[in-house]
């Protein structure tokens, strides 16, 4: 399979080389694109610059489109969606599951929503309305409605006559779930039970009570952790007072943790996660400008701290040399306790209880690499500029840095989710501001001590 992925990227780059409008080449484009998968053809989209994308989308038969967008990100799913009428938009998100049609429309401006919606089926719409009422980063913003339910009186044999009624079964569908008459979620029954049992047994018998239903207003992120811990390849999405609302698969949860991994990575660059590979310069430019522009506020700051001892630094020109060594220390002890605090956030892993404990072990951690190095970079010093007051500058200016840095790299994710910033986002620029400035003021102002 993937010889013939291959085979099909070569073609399609050799078709590209040379005049994409000559109708024999795009004839061979799309014979080659539509023999793919829909997830395939989104990816050479996505991989493709802004001009060939257009070409590639509209060489895509009208059957998959819908299939196709709802594989691409989001801001290209934008770019293509803002092209269309309302009738064209509904044509294409025709067939696909309420949850994938809720996360394409929610790409729209607001006051298109409700146009394109009334132009689906009844059944569609209300569907759609049920995702659409939740928040798209919760459990019910990924679940989908396409649930089969059996009641606990019933026997096997007359679960297995309903369901031969079905032309098919809902995709990634691993077990049934069970309620009462007012649609309470009870249990769960497997397929390889239901297949397995005696036809005389009832559902009660041999369903799971175990699993509980994740509340519709639970936190993606937080979805995904249940599916690790409990491997599950489907679960149960309930309301407040416990009635089945619809059911999150292993797919959806799949998607959040990939855009979780993109968003840290990015995050911790200052770029937004609606960042593409080939994104237009229009897109890029102003999305990069942002985070440049805070950039070189911290780096202001810290030059102003150095500035303060401009003086000192002229009487003694090893500062100068030695400066960004405290600074990068800082900087790179502090990334290493952020990234591991960011992470454990995102593990659900992090809570008031254990958040003393984590700051302890991260400080003493920070200690102990502060005075091996300390040393090392003190006897350094003292040795390369003959001056033993150097190195013990530098050495304790190490430790203050050091120390600095990882507790700020512990508390400042904390810090920053508490009043609603993003840690991934903003946590890096806010360490190296601090571990930029600790490290020139206290390097800078034990120097003006000792020799001033």
């Amino acid at each position: 399979m993937q010889a013939n992925h291959n085979t099909d990227r070569l073609s399609l780059l050799s078709l590209l080389s040379e005049d994409i409008v000559d109708p024999t080449s795009l004839h061979q484009m799309r014979h080659l694109l539509n023999n793919m998968t829909p997830a395939d053809i989104a990816h050479y989209i996505e991989s493709a610059p802004s001009r060939v994308r257009r070409l590639f989308w509209e060489l895509v038969d009208d059957d998959v489109e819908g299939e196709v967008l709802g594989e691409l990100s989001e801001d290209l799913q934008q770019e293509l969606l803002l092209r269309m009428n309302s009738e064209q938009m509904a044509a294409l998100v025709a067939g696909l599951d309420p949850d994938d049609v809720a996360d394409i429309l929610q790409q729209l401006p607001d006051h298109l929503i409700p146009i394109v919606l009334q132009t689906m089926g009844e059944q569609d719409r209300q569907r759609v309305e049920t995702v659409l009422t939740h928040d798209e980063n919760s459990a019910g913003g990924l679940m989908n409605t396409d649930t089969i339910t059996v009641r606990p009186d019933l026997s096997i044999d007359a679960v297995l006559r309903y369901l031969r009624r079905h032309d098919e079964l809902p995709e990634i569908t691993d077990s049934i779930f069970v309620v009462n008459r007012r649609d309470m979620f009870l249990g769960t029954l497997s397929l390889s039970k239901l297949l397995t049992a005696s036809p005389s047994t009832t559902v009660r018998e041999i369903m799971n009570t175990n699993i509980q239903g994740i509340p519709a207003t639970m936190g993606a992120s937080q979805v995904t952790h249940l599916f690790e811990r409990h491997n599950w390849v489907s679960a149960p999405v309930v309301d407040e007072e416990g009635h089945l609302l619809g059911r999150i698969t292993i797919d959806d949860v799949v998607d959040v943790i990939i855009d979780d991994a993109e968003h840290s990575l990015l995050g911790m660059a200052g770029l937004s996660d609606e960042e593409e590979t080939f994104s237009s310069v229009r897109r890029s430019a102003p999305r990069r400008a942002v985070w440049l522009g805070i950039n070189l506020f911290t780096a202001v700051l810290a030059s102003a701290v150095i500035n303060v001892f401009q003086g000192t630094i002229e009487q003694v020109v090893a500062l100068a040399i030695l400066m960004p060594i405290v600074a990068s220390m800082g900087g790179v002890a502090g990334s290493q306790t952020l990234t591991v605090v960011i992470r454990g956030m995102a593990l659900g892993q992090i809570n008031r209880n254990n958040l003393r404990w984590l700051v302890s072990k991260e400080v003493l951690t920070g200690a102990l690499n502060a005075m091996l190095w300390a040393v090392i970079i003190g006897a350094f010093a003292a040795w390369w500029f003959a001056a033993p007051m150097i190195g013990l500058i530098i050495g304790a200016a190490m430790v203050i840095n050091l120390l600095t840095a990882a507790l700020a790299g512990a508390l400042l994710p904390v810090l920053l989710k508490a009043i609603r910033i993003d840690p991934a986002l903003a946590g890096s620029v806010m360490l190296t501001t601090v571990t930029d400035v600790i490290g020139f003021f206290s390097f800078l102002g034990l120097a003006t001590l000792f020799y001033l």
